[in-house]
């Protein structure tokens, strides 16, 4: 009998995963819907010519880092 309920029990968990699977599947598509990538109006362009209030010192480094932004990475000449 032992057998029996560790398949009941593996059974339960596959079919477990597959549903979470599914709905999870359904949010993301859900919350994906409509959205376009033209839609960000906040993001502005890169350099100090389209800041509201631009710093004083401007360097390559500074130009790299405000070019890569929202990238998690730093530039590769940093």
């Amino acid at each position: 009998m032992v057998h029996a309920t560790e398949s009941r029990s593996s059974t339960l968990m596959i079919a477990s995963a597959v549903v979470l699977g599914a709905f999870g599947a359904l949010a993301v598509r859900h919350l994906m819907h409509g959205r376009r990538p033209d839609g960000y109006s906040d993001v502005r362009a890169a350099g100090p010519d389209a800041m509201r209030d631009p710093p004083r010192d401007w360097d390559e480094v500074d130009e790299r880092l405000d070019e890569s932004f929202p990238a998690s990475d730093a530039p590769g000449n940093y």
